[in-house]
C-alpha cells in the first residue's frame, strides 16, 4: 500500500466513526427528548461524556494552556458543547430528526467560510464545488420534509445549532496545533457541563420520574456521540483543513433519514433519498485535489 494512503486510513476511520455517531445522536435525541427537557438531556450528555474522558486522559498528563488557548477552549465548550446541545435538543421538540439534521449541516457551510477567512485555508475549487453540491443536496431533503409539520421556533433553533457549531470548530483547530486532542476534548465537554449546571435540579428530577430506556440513552448520547465521536473528530480535524473535514458531515442528514425510518417509523420521500445521494456525491467532489503542476525540467549543463 502506498505510504500516504496507509497514512490515511486511520483519519478516514476516525470521519467514519464520528459521522455514524452522530448520526445515531439525532435519532437518540429524538426518543430520549420525550422524557428529559433540552437543558436537562444537555446536561446528563455532557456529564456522562465529561467523565469518560476525563477517565480516557488518566495518567495521560497536561500540557497547560495559554492565555489565548483558554479563550479559545472557553468559545468552544460554551458554543459548541454547550449551547449547540441545548439548541439541538430543543429543536428537535419542533421537527423531525432529519430535519433538524438538514439545517443543523449549513453549519460545514459556515465551517469552510471561517476557516478560509480566519484560518488561511482559503477556498479551493474542488471545495466550493463540493460544498455547492452536497448543500443542494441538503435542500431537496429539506424540500422532501417541508410537510412535516415544523415551525419557525425549530428553524432558528437549528441555525442557532449550525452557528455555534461552526465557531466552536474553528476555536478548536488553533488548539490541535499545541494541545492533545484528548485535553481539547476533555476540557471542552467540561466547560459545556459546567455551563449547563442551571439545569441540574430538573435533571435530577427528571432522570427519577424517566424510564430506564430514557436513562440508557442519555449515558449513549454521553459515551458515544459526545466522547467518542468528538475525540475521533478532534483526531481528525488535527490532521486535515477544517473546510475539508466540515463537508464530510454531510452524510449525516442522509444517514439520519434512513435511521429515523427505520427506528423511529418516519418513512423518507423519494426526494429525500435523492438529496441523500447528491450529498454523497458532493462529499467526494470535495475530496478532489487540484492537479499538481510538474516541476520544470533543470537544464543539463553544457558540455565542452
Amino acid at each position: 500500500m502506498h505510504p500516504a494512503r496507509a497514512a490515511s486510513l486511520p483519519v478516514l476511520s476516525a470521519v467514519a466513526v464520528t459521522v455514524l455517531a452522530w448520526a445515531s445522536a439525532f435519532i437518540g435525541i429524538r426518543a430520549v427528548g420525550e422524557d428529559l427537557s433540552p437543558g436537562a438531556l444537555a446536561l446528563g450528555r455532557l456529564l456522562v461524556g465529561t467523565a469518560v474522558l476525563g477517565l480516557l486522559s488518566l495518567g495521560r498528563g497536561w500540557v497547560a494552556p495559554t492565555r489565548r488557548e483558554w479563550g479559545l477552549l472557553a468559545i468552544c465548550g460554551v458554543g459548541w458543547f454547550g449551547v449547540y446541545n441545548v439548541a439541538l435538543n430543543a429543536a428537535e421538540r419542533h421537527l423531525d430528526a432529519g430535519t433538524t439534521a438538514m439545517l443543523v449541516n449549513i453549519g460545514p457551510i459556515l465551517i469552510a467560510v471561517l476557516a478560509g477567512v480566519w484560518l488561511g485555508e482559503g477556498f479551493p475549487r474542488w471545495l466550493v464545488a463540493g460544498l455547492a453540491v452536497a448543500f443542494a443536496g441538503v435542500l431537496l431533503i429539506g424540500i422532501a420534509g417541508r410537510g412535516s409539520g415544523g415551525d419557525l421556533l425549530g428553524v432558528l433553533l437549528c441555525l442557532v445549532a449550525a452557528v455555534t457549531y461552526a465557531a466552536g470548530v474553528v476555536a478548536q483547530k488553533p488548539l490541535l496545533r499545541r494541545l492533545p486532542g484528548l485535553q481539547v476534548t476533555a476540557t471542552a465537554c467540561a466547560i459545556g457541563a459546567a455551563c449547563c449546571l442551571p439545569w441540574a435540579g430538573v435533571l435530577a428530577a427528571e432522570v427519577a420520574a424517566a424510564p430506564a430506556s430514557s436513562v440508557l440513552g442519555t449515558v449513549y448520547l454521553g459515551v458515544v456521540p459526545t466522547a467518542l465521536a468528538f475525540s475521533t473528530w478532534a483526531y481528525a480535524l488535527a490532521r486535515m483543513p477544517a473546510g475539508r473535514l466540515g463537508v464530510t458531515t454531510y452524510l449525516v442528514p442522509p444517514l439520519v433519514v434512513l435511521l429515523s425510518w427505520l427506528l423511529l417509523d418516519e418513512v423518507p420521500a423519494a426526494l429525500a433519498v435523492v438529496g441523500g445521494v447528491v450529498c454523497l456525491a458532493g462529499v467526494a467532489v470535495s475530496r478532489r485535489r487540484g492537479p499538481v503542476r510538474a516541476a520544470a525540467p533543470v537544464p543539463a549543463p553544457a558540455q565542452r
